[in-house]
């Protein structure tokens, strides 16, 4: 990390969903909660609480040069809406696995 940017990955214990046009994608009980200096704390799900099967892989990537490349999927009407690294840097390696959605809610 360079100086003045830190990322930390805990277990967290809140109930996170995720709805997009009255359709659950994801519902999980055990999110990791990544929070990065100067973004908005990010809640990754495990792979086996998306429903994927709603999910369309697209050919946008990116590169964090904190976490890594990530590789996302779309919704109809939602381009990009989800991201994942597949094979993240050492410091963040818990996402591994992980989805995460720019709009969460926690119940």
């Amino acid at each position: 990390m360079t100086s003045g940017h830190t990322i930390t990955v805990e277990q967290g214990s809140e109930r996170v969903r995720v709805v997009h046009d009255g359709q659950v994608l994801a519902e999980s009980s055990r999110p990791l909660v990544l929070r990065e200096t100067g973004c908005p704390v990010r809640y990754y799900l495990p792979r086996e609480d998306v429903r994927t099967d709603l999910l369309a892989p697209s050919d946008t990537t990116t590169y964090c040069p904190f976490k890594g490349t990530a590789s996302y999927w779309s919704v109809p009407g939602a381009a990009d809406l989800v991201w994942s690294y597949p094979d993240p840097k050492p410091e963040v390696a818990a996402v591994k696995d992980h989805l995460c959605f720019y709009a969460t809610e926690t119940v």
